[in-house]
């Protein structure tokens, strides 16, 4: 028997976040109460009371639904971006309350399942989404829990109880993967990051190292060539992929346009000719790789995955565009790691040769902005032009002489600049842009519409 067991409600604190959220609406699709305190309102909060989920914005434990206060039959979950000190945690804990993190729930979910798990410090929610997208289009099916909104599904959770299979994101952060013990895993990269969590960037590896360590014994390990890991201590079946070079699986024959990608799939002993992808870049391309790669190893045939991938239209804040018009094309894009945003504006340059990229960039943490002041000076220095929002800091208390203004003073470029969000829209109104990149983890995507009804 696990703590789910005789579970009749379900309250999330941080219930706005992710991948919060996804468990929210998995408690709900269960048929189970659901409730939860988050600290401001969002279009995803919106969405979770349209579901019929209580939602409110007050740390105040009299916001706490009658029926929720009981500890028999309710499950109480957290994730750690809330402060020790909010009041509402408080409560639980003097009313005896057993607390768990998202990341224990996850755990104990995918204990009961096939569990398909997509690791990496960048790109596992675009491949998570595609491997559940084409699970679903098995007679197997699957249940997801997803780190970003499916256009196709408008959600980020697939519910499906009659499937023994679950596929899901394995978040580093707080090192929430190790609570996984998945049959399948793909490992997209691991860059340095949440160093404020490991420390170094060894103990990160480390971390990783373990993670893979953990998928059974029988399964499967996808990573991306030429990752660090140490191969002695994994005991599943390794393979490997790459966008184009000698893998297990790579792509051939890749043919890039404005508005799609096209590529041959080559697997071992097999290949997929003209796997189409509703969403452009050569950064989907390799995740389209990775995705199909592990699809076939667990068995999708290759006419669902390639007529899959053609229904595929993406994931909303990844390379997400927005508008595009013969004069103005704007793309919006989750990018909050100095090598995510390389690749994002990396695919732009080849996707639009010679046009000028205005970038406007929110810095995500301070923690993150003090580590890699050097590495975001450098990839937005692939923009000309830098238009520079002050830093989201999300969890985070403030540090002495971490701003955004550390990264704008070494980004090798003559055009930028530091701008309030106020001033963002008028700013906007003055210029005559050609592209647009709005990119960032914060809420940068509430300029998202404003940013729209500009252009159209």
């Amino acid at each position: 028997m696990n703590a789910l067991d005789n579970i009749k409600r379900a309250y999330f604190l941080g219930i706005g976040g992710i991948g919060m959220s996804a468990l929210a609406r998995y408690f709900r699709s269960a048929g189970k109460a659901v409730a939860g305190y988050d600290l401001n309102p969002t279009p995803l909060t919106v969405s979770l009371q349209k579901e019929g989920i209580r939602v409110h914005h007050n740390d105040a434990p009299c916001e706490i639904p009658e029926a929720f206060r009981r500890p028999a039959g309710t499950l109480v979950v957290y994730t750690p971006a809330v402060p020790d000190d909010l009041q509402e945690m408080i409560f639980f804990k003097e009313h005896h309350h057993r607390l768990f993190k998202r990341s224990e729930i996850l755990g104990m979910l995918s204990a009961e399942m096939k569990t398909v798990a997509v690791a990496g410090t960048h790109g596992k929610t675009t491949v998570s989404t595609m491997v559940a997208f084409l699970l679903m289009h098995t007679t197997a099916g699957c249940n997801a829990f997803l780190g970003g909104i499916s256009k196709n599904l408008n959600s980020n959770l697939i519910y499906d109880p009659e499937s023994n299979w679950m596929v899901t994101e394995a978040d580093e952060f707080d090192r929430s993967f190790l609570k996984l013990y998945p049959f399948a895993a793909v490992i997209t990269a691991i860059d340095p990051d949440h160093l404020d969590v490991y420390g170094n960037v060894n103990e990160m590896h480390r971390s990783f190292d373990q993670f893979a360590s953990q998928i059974s014994e029988n399964g499967l390990l996808l990573m991306k060539k030429d990752i660090p890991l140490d191969l002695k201590s994994i005991k599943a079946r390794i393979l490997t992929y790459s966008v184009q070079g000698k893998t297990d699986f790579y792509a051939q024959n890749i043919r890039l346009e404005e508005h799609r990608s096209s590529f041959d799939l080559v697997g071992p002993g097999f290949a997929i000719n003209d796997i189409s992808l509703e969403h452009p870049g050569m950064l989907n391309v390799e995740n389209a790789v990775a995705a199909s790669g592990i699809a076939s190893l667990l068995g999708v045939e290759s006419g669902i995955i390639r007529s899959a991938m053609g229904s595929f239209t993406g994931i909303r804040r990844r390379f997400d565009l927005q508008v595009t018009k013969e004069n103005i094309v704007y793309i919006d894009d989750y990018g909050h790691h100095p090598k995510e945003i390389e690749a994002t504006i990396s695919s732009i340059r080849t996707l639009y040769p010679g046009r000028r990229l205005t970038g406007v960039f929110q810095p995500h943490l301070y923690t993150r902005t003090r580590d890699f002041a050097d590495g975001f000076a450098e990839s937005l220095g692939l923009l000309d032009e830098l238009i520079l929002l002050d830093i989201y800091p999300a969890r985070e208390q403030p540090i002495p002489g971490i701003s955004s203004e550390i990264i704008l003073n070494r980004v090798p470029i003559r055009s930028k600049m530091l701008c309030r969000d106020d001033q963002l829209i008028p700013e906007l109104v003055k210029r005559n842009i050609d592209i647009l990149l709005t990119i960032g983890a914060g809420d940068i995507e509430r300029f998202v519409e404003p940013i729209k009804k500009l252009y159209r």
